[in-house]
């Protein structure tokens, strides 16, 4: 299976340390823990990317998040990581677009999230920012997030 993404769209990048917990008994990366270096570099991302975030005042809730496994990861190869961008941008929601290397082109795993943003208080969905918005859109590429 080839990759689905275009690796050329990518600018932000975070080491991820395969530790030997993550293994399952085929001594390969198990399944449910891609999701987990999803996050956390989709959490590293979110500071560069928008540097006036503040995490308890904008929440985002994750409302879909998919992998596509092409190959097997294992513990030991060299510069594992992930990359991170925003793809696409609606009104309430925006979609990140993940994908994990090695060696900076082995291509292991590709996926996508959507995050709806969320008022805490009242308990609804609410509209992206427009600071959000636009700090997203100046970190990344350019022409490279799909604005609906």
């Amino acid at each position: 299976m080839k990759p689905s993404v275009d690796p050329n769209n990518f600018k932000f990048s975070e080491y991820i340390q395969v530790r030997w917990t993550d293994l399952d008994p085929l001594a390969h990366v198990n399944n449910s823990i891609y999701i987990q270096y999803f996050e956390i570099a989709r959490g590293r991302y979110m500071l560069e990317a928008a540097p006036s975030w503040d995490w308890h005042k904008d929440m985002f809730l994750l409302a879909n998040i998919n992998c596509d496994y092409l190959q097997e990861l294992k513990i030991g190869m060299p510069k594992t990581k992930c990359w991170v961008r925003t793809k696409e941008m609606g009104k309430k929601s925006f979609v990140i677009e993940y994908m994990i290397t090695t060696d900076d082109k082995n291509v292991h795993t590709v996926g996508t999230s959507i995050q709806v943003m969320f008022d805490t208080k009242s308990k609804t969905t609410i509209e992206i920012p427009d600071w959000l918005r636009n700090e997203i859109a100046s970190y990344e590429k350019e022409n490279t997030i799909n604005i609906k």
